[in-house]
């Protein structure tokens, strides 16, 4: 089970870092996309140093929850954007990371238990 949790935070970890590259360099769908539901640049940038942030913050073992949760905040309101847009088949979609970082949040809070 450990390896799985590993794997799917290596994935998701991933994940993040490319959305938030793709916000930081402005790439022009993601822009195009944001400033559509109401975001403006300088919001887009940080959402997107945010999921960075949330990236990195999940390859490091002690900060490994705090990445989580903070990449589940970024992908929850990423999903939440897709579906205020209309486009349901694609907002199931972007749910799959939230429910992947639930479960890592879920796992990462069981081993914190153990450990005590």
């Amino acid at each position: 089970m450990n390896k799985i949790v590993l794997i799917l935070t290596i994935v998701i970890a991933l994940l993040s870092l490319a959305a938030g590259i793709a916000k930081v360099m402005q790439v022009p769908q993601e822009i195009e996309f944001l400033t559509g539901q109401g975001l403006s640049l300088n919001m887009i940038i940080i959402f997107g140093v945010v999921q960075i942030l949330g990236g990195i913050l999940l390859l490091v073992l002690k900060t490994k929850l705090i990445g989580a949760i903070v990449s589940l905040i970024a992908f929850a309101a990423s999903a939440i954007l897709v579906f205020i847009s209309g486009n349901t088949i694609f907002g199931l979609v972007s749910m799959i990371p939230v429910a992947i970082l639930i479960f890592i949040v879920y796992k990462s809070l069981g081993n914190k238990k153990a450990a005590n």
